[in-house]
């Protein structure tokens, strides 16, 4: 039985071909690939104007992107949430920061706002005389403890990334941080011994 009896192969069908309009670039990846537009001439050039593309914006005239990283690690453009995976990972690879803050550098330095650390440790443990993190990233390494410190609202930090940036860890790390620490009465400190070597988990100046 046919699934569909009333169609029938047309006997004589050929293929019919037409003209098609131009393509031009209208943005460029880092590999230097194009993607391209219907409607004029291909140009040579996406620096600005030329004579196939007079309207084209120069650089200076460019807008860039407002991004921005939340409290909890999220990526924003224009306040709409970045949800990409790819996108994700390409973003955070090429986070870097300066004295004038965080930033990524394409073809043009694009800022960065960081509402207060671009990395959250999810879960934390220990692992023989080490320390072990897990970052919201997806990514996991060791931590150097004598990185860790306590800022505001007793919320502790790390250092991550080879040392690059600060990862501020979540309230389910942070109670199994506080887990693996040992807490002194007399003083109200915790402190946290691997290795032979005792790190005191002191709020940070």
């Amino acid at each position: 039985m046919r699934l569909f009896p009333h169609l029938r192969p047309l006997a004589f069908a050929r293929p019919r071909h037409r003209e098609c309009d131009a393509i031009r670039p209208v943005a460029r990846s880092q590999r230097r690939g194009v993607l391209r537009q219907r409607g004029v001439r291909v140009t040579a050039t996406d620096d600005g104007p030329s004579l196939e593309n007079p309207d084209a914006p120069r650089p200076a005239e460019w807008r860039l992107p407002r991004l921005r990283v939340d409290v909890d690690g999220d990526w924003y453009d224009d306040d709409v949430a970045i949800t990409h995976a790819g996108i994700l990972a390409n973003l955070r690879s090429i986070l870097r920061r300066d004295d004038q803050g965080y930033f990524i550098q394409t073809r043009a330095r694009i800022p960065v706002e960081v509402e207060d650390v671009p990395f959250v440790v999810t879960r934390i443990e220990r692992r023989g005389e080490t320390l072990h993190a897990f970052l919201g990233d997806g990514t996991e390494a060791d931590v150097d403890p004598a990185t860790l410190r306590v800022g505001s609202d007793d919320v502790p930090y790390c250092a991550v990334k080879d040392g690059a940036f600060e990862a501020r860890l979540s309230r389910a790390a942070a109670f199994q941080l506080l887990g693996l620490a040992d807490y002194d009465e007399s003083t109200g400190r915790g402190a946290l011994r691997l290795g032979g070597r005792e790190y005191i988990l002191r709020r940070s100046a």
